[in-house]
């Protein structure tokens, strides 16, 4: 039986999201493998730091729309640059050679905080205190 202070005597309310059996059973080892007894602990703990450190979600999506956008744009640039070669014509590709440089380091440090960690979860044991 669940002690007074614990919060699953408190949850009544419930919490839906939809999802393919895909994307299930991808949530579901996930939450294993980062140490989590279940989906459900897992997407709670996910909220809370949410909560708490104030992250609305959605950031790394955008960052990659906007990587994507520039590696277009750049890739537009290096076919350009490669048909006014083929022409004969001189190529200066230092601006893009530099653009290319700058989107490595930005999609580096974008995947650097997207590898997941291997975390240990300990769960809190009450102890009595002896005097």
């Amino acid at each position: 039986m669940p002690d007074a202070s614990s919060p699953s005597r408190h949850r009544s309310s419930r919490l839906s999201v939809r999802a393919s059996p895909d994307e299930l059973a991808r949530w579901s080892q996930s939450a294993r493998f980062l140490g989590h007894a279940t989906t459900a602990d897992w997407v709670r703990t996910l909220l809370q730091d949410a909560v708490l450190s104030h992250h609305c979600g959605g950031t790394v999506s955008r960052e990659l729309r906007q990587l994507r956008g520039e590696l277009g744009r750049i890739g537009n640039n290096l076919n350009q640059l490669a048909h006014a070669a083929h022409l004969g014509d001189a190529v200066a590709c230092s601006d893009t050679l530099q653009d290319i440089d700058r989107l490595k380091n930005r999609t580096d440090h974008l995947l650097r905080g997207l590898r997941p960690v291997r975390v240990q979860r300990v769960r809190s044991v009450s102890v009595p205190l002896m005097h």
